[in-house]
């Protein structure tokens, strides 16, 4: 379990998606043989009643499989909302220290409002790379922390005496947090143990249309609705990968933060120009 875990973790999601649909179509087949093979109708019972009886088989299991689809979307959602939302407070975080830094003397001024504006820079990189090229932009991401930080702490001798002094260590230290907290939420996934789960019932599910000679009657309807599953399948897999996936949450509240700050450097905030 634990190989296939990683081998779904490497592998891209049109790979697994297409991979899936084969197995599908397998399993299918090899279910309307085995029915062609094992079936026995005693002379009593009637083909209708049969089919019947096959049918509220199928509808149960497509109701199963439809309620597993849209409890892993709802997860994967969820944890995609949770990424957006924490873009949208670390731009407002980055944004308010930035602010707070032009209150302070210089160098100080200066060096803070720096690191700030290349610390934005380097989110809105860090927030679109992938995976294989996030390494050398998160040792720089860290490393601007503890710049930002000793920046903070040399600054603070100079305005500890005013009404304002505990509010800048307050706002940079929400950088800091916010960082932490996008780093874990770009680990807060769904299990892949779920999705080899989801992944054997599609192909169980399949197996069983083909069993009760589904595949055989209505060929094209049930390749539609192999597609549709692989489709849901592989949406939900999209959504829950951040590094990797095509759907990847807006870093406009970023972008724009990062754009403002180029455009507002500490003596735009001069009063007496």
């Amino acid at each position: 379990m634990m190989a296939i875990e990683q081998w779904l973790e490497a592998t891209p999601v049109i790979v697994i998606g297409a991979l899936t649909f084969l197995l599908m179509i397998a399993a299918a087949f090899s279910g309307s043989l085995a029915r062609g093979r094992l079936k026995k109708v005693k002379s009593g019972d009637s083909q209708d009643g049969g089919d019947s009886r096959d049918a509220y088989v199928v509808s149960a299991v497509l109701g199963l499989l439809a309620l597993l689809l849209g409890f892993t979307f709802s997860l994967a959602i969820d944890r995609f909302e949770a990424r957006r939302t924490l873009v949208l407070q670390e731009a407002n975080a980055i944004g308010t220290s930035y602010l707070y830094a032009q209150l302070l003397d210089e160098p100080h001024r200066s060096r803070m409002s720096g690191i700030l504006r290349v610390y934005a820079e380097n989110r809105v990189d860090l927030g679109k790379a992938s995976s294989k090229a996030a390494g050398p932009l998160l040792v720089k991401n860290d490393r601007l922390l503890v710049e930002l930080w000793s920046a903070t702490a040399a600054a603070f001798d100079g305005v500890k005496a005013t009404p304002f002094a505990a509010a800048v260590p307050q706002v940079v230290s929400e950088v800091i947090d916010l960082d932490t907290k996008r780093k874990a939420a770009r680990h807060a996934r769904v299990p892949n143990v779920v999705f080899v789960m989801l992944m054997i019932y599609v192909i169980v599910t399949a197996g069983m249309l083909g069993y009760v000679r589904a595949v055989s009657h209505r060929v094209v309807a049930v390749g539609f609705l192999f597609v549709l599953k692989v489709m849901s399948l592989m949406l939900i897999l999209d959504i829950d990968r951040p590094d990797g996936g095509g759907i990847r949450e807006s870093q406009e509240p970023l972008v724009t933060l990062r754009d403002t700050l180029r455009q507002q450097p500490p003596d735009s905030f001069d009063r007496w120009r």
